[in-house]
């Protein structure tokens, strides 16, 4: 029988992607360990994310913060700040919540155990059999999209997803291996984002392509199926832009919980089929005329963009002003970032 987890370790020792918070074969095979925290760190932000946005934050976030213990103890605006463009930012609230986790409970040091790893905040069975396997060595079965493509296609698996995920997760474990887990975890993702791809995957080069079912009876290109989504739904939104004739800006923190929670963010209105008008202040509110349009994981969001100008002494019923030389429109996150982008032209410096 064909050892098809050392065909695919030999291909990785050679064809393996360079990424910072990875050891490359070379050196892990030299016994160079892992960083559980960058491994984790990286799991987190490749959450819905692809490996070029995530590259310079995952740079960012650790040359500010070299250890947990320093980003357990970082102020959490700091911290949401620097993930602002990201995007989903419930993994930044969570981010905090397992750092001061590992450092409050234990001693700044990373479980190894996939079953204590659960335990952390943010961290489900994907992540927890990732830093387990990538970072401690240990047999978990790592099953991410790619994981998943790439196991419909060997085995010819036409059950559509999500469905087909309790039998693609078996296919995987069976040929996850006891020695090397986590390179091979690494190496099953490695194929399907370089090779395996969604789209023309290049079957030819494919360390396993004689044995792949799905290329033998030509329906590589098919898998995985999925089943259909929902149209996507779209909520309305106001937002109110105001600039005081000093130049500070009318921001407020968004509640800690929900969508952008804890992120900076012009106040407005809920977002809904039909919001009702929400202006933080009195003052004479234009309506700019353009929509700034962002789309979420579940919904596209539409928001009418209201302006005004204050007086260097007006006092907001919501949000607070920020000073000018404070004011960094690469800390909001993106879909505020983009009411920014249309309504500085209206409120420029003059």
């Amino acid at each position: 029988m064909r050892d098809l987890s050392a065909e695919l370790l030999a291909w990785y020792d050679v064809h393996a992607r360079d990424m910072p918070w990875r050891v490359s074969p070379a050196d892990r095979k030299a016994g160079v360990r892992p960083d559980p925290y960058a491994v984790w760190m990286s799991e987190v932000m490749l959450q819905q994310t692809t490996v070029a946005a995530v590259r310079d934050y995952h740079r960012k976030f650790i040359g500010l913060w070299p250890t947990v213990a320093d980003l357990a103890a970082a102020d959490d605006a700091d911290v949401m700040a620097t993930w602002a463009g990201l995007g989903y930012y419930a993994r930044a609230r969570n981010l905090l919540k397992c750092a001061r986790a590992v450092v409050a409970d234990h001693g700044g040091i990373f479980p190894d155990a996939y079953d204590v790893l659960l335990t952390l905040p943010g961290i489900g069975p994907y992540t927890a059999a990732a830093i387990a396997a990538i970072a401690f060595d240990r047999p978990e079965t790592v099953v991410d999209g790619n994981v998943e493509r790439v196991m419909a296609r060997l085995y010819d698996v036409h059950a559509p997803l999500p469905g087909s995920k309790v039998e693609l997760t078996a296919l995987a474990r069976d040929l996850t291996p006891q020695e090397r887990p986590g390179d091979y975890a690494q190496a099953v993702m490695d194929l399907g984002a370089t090779i395996c791809t969604p789209r023309s995957p290049a079957c030819g080069i494919c360390p396993w392509r004689d044995p792949c079912a799905a290329r033998v009876a030509g329906t590589a290109a098919e898998l995985p199926k999925k089943t259909p989504k929902k149209k996507t739904p779209t909520r309305f939104g106001i937002v109110y832009v105001a600039r005081r004739t000093d130049g500070a800006w009318l921001l407020e923190t968004r509640p800690a919980s929900g969508l952008l929670g804890g992120m900076l963010g012009w106040p407005g209105s809920d977002w809904s089929d039909d919001p009702e008008p929400a202006p933080p202040m009195d003052a004479n509110w234009q309506d700019l005329g353009e929509e700034a349009r962002h789309t979420f994981t579940h919904f596209h969001l539409r928001l009418q963009i209201m302006t005004a100008r204050v007086a260097a002494d007006a006092a907001p019923v919501r949000g607070h002003f920020v000073p000018k030389h404070e004011f960094s429109p690469a800390a909001l996150p993106t879909a505020m970032r983009k009411v920014f982008d249309l309504a500085a032209v209206t409120l420029r410096d003059d």
